[in-house]
Order: structure tokens, then sequence, then C-alpha cells
């Protein structure tokens, strides 16, 4: 992947693209150490719990395969802000649903309008930076991960304080409406010219892009398996309490944060693709450590570990492929997120359902098939 050109700056719209990251991570982020609780309230099963992920995911498909027309249709401005208050609306809904199939279906919303938001951002970082999209990309999912971290110190805090697990699913709306009072009126770059063949159909994306495609559902894959049953495990398998395996999985995301920012300074210097084979590395020896050790501080250990090598899987393909495709942000944004949505979808279910089966110690192997694959 090429350096940047140009020096690098950050504006006011990047500023706003970070904390609108940050905002979606957050509510993406949420759902894994809630389950626990919605688990024991509502009586589910592993796999029914997963069900919640599965239908998010569902609507990040959606999303991917229509975000680029609904763009063009309506324009990033109203799909960024559209999609930012949708997801609002379906945690809303998630928080006053007592029965699985309004939280189900709060889930599917969230995924769809809340996708509609990342593919704008997305596209918008990528073509408003140009040569600088390695960095403004990975610079965004710093703030993305400190807000995912910030998701099961609050749940385990509210838990704590006897608030319960819904005043942290609603502390991101109040967050939006700070960001709609200080932005509202700030302008969002729109989508360039289309290029086209002489047939005057869009030009297809490369085929370099679709191997990227693939290695960006690895990587997702592999982080969301961790993220969403990660605290079920703690509890589960290694033994700690359900309050202290959610407020633990925070060092999974703080983890994470460091590793991003670590990474936001080597795509300055070093090739993304090259990155991501070393954060591939990082990413195996920690989970390996914290899925077979038989002591939680080991277990703790591996997963901070596995949260600094997983960190950049996602943003180091998503720049790179990304960059591929530069001329079709949209689009490329848009099918990258149908990958996500892929992953997200089958991973945690396939691990709930074969934790139903075998545990949940024994269904992570799956995540070691994952790695082997990237």
């Amino acid at each position: 992947m090429n350096q940047p050109t140009t020096p690098f700056t950050r504006d006011r719209f990047t500023w706003l693209a970070y904390l609108m990251l940050a905002y979606y991570a957050y509510y993406q982020a949420v759902p894994g150490p809630i389950m626990p609780f919605l688990r024991a309230e509502l009586g589910l099963t592993y796999a029914v719990g997963g069900l919640h992920f599965s239908a998010f995911a569902l609507g990040m498909i959606l999303a991917g395969l229509s975000g680029d027309r609904v763009a063009r249709r309506f324009g990033r401005r109203a799909v960024f802000w559209g999609g930012a208050l949708g997801m609002a609306a379906g945690i809303l809904w998630f928080v006053l649903g007592r029965q699985v199939s309004l939280t189900i279906a709060a889930s599917l919303l969230m995924g769809f309008l809340g996708t509609l938001l990342l593919v704008v951002i997305q596209a918008s970082l990528s073509d408003h930076h140009g040569d600088g999209r390695a960095i403004t990309l990975t610079e965004a999912n710093v703030r993305a991960s400190i807000a995912a971290g910030l998701a099961p110190l609050l749940v385990g805090a509210s838990e704590w304080l006897g608030l319960g697990w819904r005043a942290a699913a609603l502390a991101g709306v109040f967050v939006l409406i700070v960001l709609l009072i200080l932005f509202r009126r700030q302008p969002v770059p729109e989508t360039p010219v289309v290029v086209v063949e002489h047939d005057g159909r869009a030009r297809r994306l490369p085929r370099l892009f679709w191997a990227y495609w693939l290695v960006l559902i690895l990587s997702v894959a592999i982080e969301w398996s961790l993220i969403f049953w990660g605290a079920d495990f703690l509890n589960s398998v290694v033994g700690l309490s359900r309050t202290n395996a959610v407020t633990l999985m925070s060092v999974f995301f703080v983890a994470m944060v460091g590793g991003r920012f670590a990474g936001s300074l080597l795509t300055r210097r070093l090739p993304a693709a090259n990155l991501l084979l070393l954060a591939l590395a990082v990413a195996l020896l920690g989970f390996l450590l914290y899925w077979l050790a038989i002591m939680p501080v080991a277990n703790v250990a591996g997963l901070f570990i596995a949260g600094l090598g997983v960190a950049n899987l996602f943003p180091l393909a998503l720049s790179v492929a990304t960059g591929v495709a530069a001329e079709q942000a949209n689009r490329a944004s848009a099918r990258l997120a149908t990958g996500g949505g892929l992953a997200i979808m089958t991973a945690p279910l396939l691990l709930g359902w074969t934790a139903d089966q075998i545990g949940l110690q024994g269904a992570f192997a799956i995540v070691v098939g994952l790695f082997a694959l990237a």
C-alpha cells in the first residue's frame, strides 16, 4: 500500500467521523457483555442468544448490499445522520423489549441502519484523505476500540451500582444527542463521480479487492467470536463470576486500543499487508494462551495478548481493500460491510450452537480453524 504523499491533517469532519465510528462501535460491542444478563433474564440458550448477533449481522449484510445505492439516492449526509438516529431507535427498542422476538428484531434494525452509517463513514474518510486512508482508518478504529472497551466497563459498573445493564445500553443515546448539537451543520463529503466503462456500466471491483475481502471476513470472524462469547467463556469455563467476567472483558478492549494506536504509527512506516501477518501471529499466540490456560490470570493475560493482535486485523484489511478500489469507495465500503456481516452472522451463531453440543471450550476450537484459514 502506498504511503501518503501529502501531510496528513485532521479537520472538523475527520473528528466527527472518528466520534461517530466510536458511537457505532459501542453499540456493536455492547450486546456481548449484555448477553450473560439477557440470557439469565429471559432463560435463553447459547444458540438463541447468538441469534441476536446473527440478526445484527443480517442487518449489516442488507446494508452492505444496498448501502452504495442508498448513499447515491439520498446523499451521504442524510444517510450519515439517518443511520445514527436509526441505531438509537434500535437500542431503545432493545431496552424496552422484554421478549426475545423483540430484542432480536431490535438487533436487526440496529445492524441495518447502523451499518448504513458505517458505510458512509468509511467511504467518506477514504475519499476525504486519499493516500492517507490507511492512517485515518486506523486512527478511527483506535477511537472505535476505546468506545467498544467502555461497553463491558459500563455494563459491569451499571450492575454493581444496581442500575442494571439497560442504563449502560442507553449511554450512547446521550452521546449522540451531544454530537447532533455540536455537528449538525457539518457537511459530509459527497460521493465522487462513479468510474464507468465504455458501455456505461460501473466498473467492476478488481480481483485483488475480493482477495482482501476474504481476509477481512476471516479477521472479523476471529474478532467477534472473542467479543461475543469472551465473557461467557470467562464465566462458564474459567470460573469467574458473571459480573467479574463481563468487567474483565475490558482487558481485551484495552489491548485493542493499544494495538491500534501502535498500528496507526506503524502504518506510516510499513506496508499494511506485512503488518497483517504480524498481527495474525500475535493474535494466535494470545488466543491459544487464553483458550488453554488453567489459571484465570493466565487466561486474562492471553486475552490481552490476543487483543493486541486482533486490534489491527480489521483496519489493515479495510485500508488495503479500499486502497485497491480507491475510485469506488462507496461500493467497496458497502461490500466490505457485507463481508463483515457474513462473518458476524455465522461465526458467533456457529460457536453458540457448537457450545450447546460440546461446551464453550470445545467450541472455541473453531477460532483456531479461522486462524489457520487466515
